[in-house]
């Protein structure tokens, strides 16, 4: 003996199952996806601070740098006064950034590192080379802006 409205019964719960499943892995997708930050708008970010600082433009940097930068160099920690104190010491001719990643497993916070190559003086001093760098950056009203900032020059290989 067959039962059909049983077993159509079962295969509809089980269709209605699977269709909940798939549209629920669908939508996540998607809000993951508009959620997530874009590596190449964040890399545009990172240069634009670059820029800003280069061309001693501080109203162009702050508008991409947090007022409560917090940053770490090998010469010492800094914040956005001294930030935009050293700006007007450095004579920067030249930057390139290379070897760019980011990172994120948060919707609102976004970790990058990167080379950068710069040709420049600090204070009369060269400091032309290349650096290794990083920063955090963090949405904000939906504005992205990085609140930690690093960068250290790369030494010699050994010989």
């Amino acid at each position: 003996m067959s039962f059909p409205s049983l077993e159509s019964n079962l295969n509809r719960k089980l269709m209605k199952k699977y269709m909940t499943y798939a549209m629920t892995a669908f939508f996540t997708t998607i809000a993951i996806s508009l959620a997530a930050p874009d590596k190449a708008a964040i890399e545009a970010k990172e240069k634009a601070a670059w820029q800003a600082f280069k061309d001693k433009k501080a109203d162009d940097f702050k508008k991409v740098v947090d007022k409560d930068i917090r940053c770490v160099y090998s010469e010492g920690l800094s914040d956005m006064q001294k930030e935009l104190a050293d700006m007007q010491k450095w004579d920067m001719k030249s930057f390139a950034i290379s070897d760019f990643t980011a990172f994120s497993d948060e919707p609102d916070v976004m970790v990058t590192t990167y080379i950068v190559n710069i040709e420049g003086t600090y204070d009369g001093k060269d400091m032309s080379g290349t650096y290794n760098a990083g920063s955090v950056w963090k949405r904000e009203k939906g504005t992205w802006m990085a609140i930690f900032h690093t960068n250290m020059k790369q030494e010699a290989a050994a010989k």
